[in-house]
């Protein structure tokens, strides 16, 4: 396979200019310098990355977007043209585990070129901060066969779930499932993994450490401000349950004492059972949820169902995954703001 790959990404090196089109090979809405005339490549894969390094980076890096505006990213497969932009690019961003065509392709072409989150902050496990309802059909109290509960069933399970937190501590075995990937929506990680980011640049240019150094403090700074503004806008609220299509807001929930509740899991694909989506509008008759939230890059048919059950109305809570036409901003400072204003009003925050 490392053969395949290199071959199709030699071949496609000498395409890279001609070809450079919709984010791929040239940075993504005309911001910054071309690859051939920056200081510096770096390749990432999904939208929040791509900000914090064009941020971070400045005017002398040219960042490249490997997932086309409006594509859910977890879906990436690569073309060759892409994996030649990988192999020639200063650095691979990205989070192992949330685009496993990104991952292999790292592996083999840029493993040693390569920062991957998941080696700077400790991500969650999947699930975490909140649940995903119909869990209790598939893991609750089922008897055995000599009609005992399965507890030790329940007790293996999250000696497994605490074996993958241990396991992604240390940045080893990401597979998707088991770590959460969607860091960015904890500003404090994300200025984490943005000092990381300039430490890795100056490394590569040292010539230019001072500015990228003086630029991940500007974003800490920015991403700073936006946290206080989560803490001042949802201090004081009539409810804290939020209930979204995929469990992709684990860090926000648990970063400002919310309470998430997944129609499905943290992946987007997986669709809820006929008894989930009757649970879930259970649960938000029960509490008196206002708000259903759906995605830009989702379908909406799910929530839209259990909002005609209940009354509940059907909002944009955006993951920032891409940027959209239903994104509620256009970069991620504007989002992340955006997405406090739709969550003080659903949760009725003074």
């Amino acid at each position: 396979m490392r053969t395949i790959l290199r071959t199709a990404a030699l071949s496609a090196v000498a395409l890279m200019t001609a070809t450079a089109c919709g984010g791929q090979g040239s940075p993504a809405g005309g911001e910054g310098p071309d690859p051939a005339d920056a200081d510096l490549t770096v390749v990432t894969g999904v939208y929040p990355l791509e900000w914090l390094a064009r941020e971070v980076g400045g005017e002398g890096v040219a960042v490249v977007q490997l997932t086309e505006p409006g594509m859910e990213p977890h879906d990436l497969e690569l073309t060759g043209r892409q994996i030649g932009e990988l192999t020639e690019a200063d650095l691979a961003f990205y989070v192992a585990g949330l685009q496993p065509a990104v991952d292999e392709a790292v592996e083999q072409e840029a493993s040693d070129r390569a920062l991957d989150v998941a080696d700077v902050v400790e991500l969650h496990p999947a699930g975490e901060g909140g649940h995903e309802h119909g869990d209790e059909e598939a893991h609750g109290h089922e008897e055995d066969a000599h009609g005992h509960e399965e507890d030790a069933h329940a007790e293996e399970e999250h000696s497994e779930e605490d074996a993958h937190a241990e396991e992604g501590a240390g940045g080893d075995g990401h597979d998707h499932g088991d770590l959460d990937p969607h860091f960015w929506l904890d500003v404090d990680l994300m200025s984490q993994v943005a000092g990381a980011l300039g430490e890795r640049l100056g490394e590569l240019n040292p010539e230019a450490a001072a500015e990228y150094t003086a630029n991940a403090e500007a974003v800490t700074a920015e991403l700073e401000a936006i946290g206080q503004e989560y803490e001042d806008g949802l201090a004081s609220c009539e409810h804290n349950e939020v209930v979204v299509g995929h469990t992709a807001f684990s860090y926000l929930t648990e970063h400002y004492g919310l309470e998430q509740v997944g129609i499905s899991g943290v992946d987007p694909d997986s669709e809820p059972s006929p008894s989930q989506i009757a649970e879930i509008a259970d649960f938000v008759e029960e509490h008196g949820v206002t708000t259903i939230f759906t995605e830009p890059l989702m379908p909406e048919e799910t929530a839209q169902t259990i909002a005609g059950e209940t009354g509940a109305a059907v909002e944009v809570l955006d993951p920032l995954e891409g940027v959209t036409d239903a994104s509620p901003g256009d970069d991620y400072p504007s989002i992340m703001r955006g997405n406090l204003e739709t969550l003080r009003t659903a949760l009725a925050c003074s």
